[in-house]
């Protein structure tokens, strides 16, 4: 049986080093931007997916995008989300043309359900044996997680980029520095967090070297 971690659990007693450890390990290290020379965009429904994407291409910062999603089995669509059958891959590809990029850099896969497929998925319709540099687009406050997947199936030398947004859940916008100042902040976080570790300890993503005490 598939086990499902909720997104907000009920959050232990968190000290200063408590929310200092689960900040550097949902959002990940900080990392400069940089050309790199891919984009990764994981799957969703948020704007942020395709915005970020936008913004990548019209900063210079890559000239290849892959795209990933079919229609995610366990999400909650964003409520600015109205295009019915349409994969989340052919939507954000929809806005990424409509915004001028050439439709000869875009390569997409529309099958995945989740973040580890995503990547699977991805691997056969891209050859990311080719590149040295990935930047990837999610919800920062997922980074973390992302990152491990990236880094468990792709290949070690490939150096990856987050390039993220800020998710909001009833008005409560989930940053590096806000997080932990809202009881949904830390249930969508602490959600983060024992994903991480599930998923680590399943083989889908990297592994904690250190677990919350």
């Amino acid at each position: 049986m598939k086990t499902i971690i909720p997104k907000t659990p009920e959050v232990p007693e968190l000290t200063k080093d408590d929310i200092a450890f689960l900040t550097e390990i949902t959002f990940g290290p900080k990392k400069a931007i940089k050309n790199c020379d891919s984009l990764f965009i994981f799957s969703g429904t948020h704007p942020g997916h395709w915005e970020k994407a936008i913004s990548a291409y019209q900063n210079g910062y890559v000239n290849k995008i892959i795209v990933t999603g079919g229609r995610s089995l366990t999400g909650v669509p964003h409520k600015d989300w109205h295009y019915g059958n349409m994969t989340e891959a052919a939507v954000i590809t929809h806005y990424l043309l409509e915004a001028g990029i050439p439709s000869n850099i875009i390569i997409t896969e529309n099958n995945s359900t989740n973040t580890l497929e995503n990547v699977l998925y991805a691997k056969t319709v891209f050859d990311f044996t080719t590149i040295h540099s990935l930047m990837f687009i999610c919800k920062s406050h997922a980074t973390g997680r992302q990152w491990r997947t990236l880094a468990r199936h792709l290949p070690a030398r490939i150096e990856f980029i987050p390039y993220t947004f800020d998710a909001s859940y009833h008005n409560n916008i989930l940053g590096r520095d806000t997080w932990s100042k809202t009881p949904e902040g830390q249930k969508r976080v602490w959600g983060e967090y024992l994903r991480i570790l599930h998923y680590g300890k399943k083989g889908d993503i990297l592994e904690l070297s250190e677990e919350l005490k």
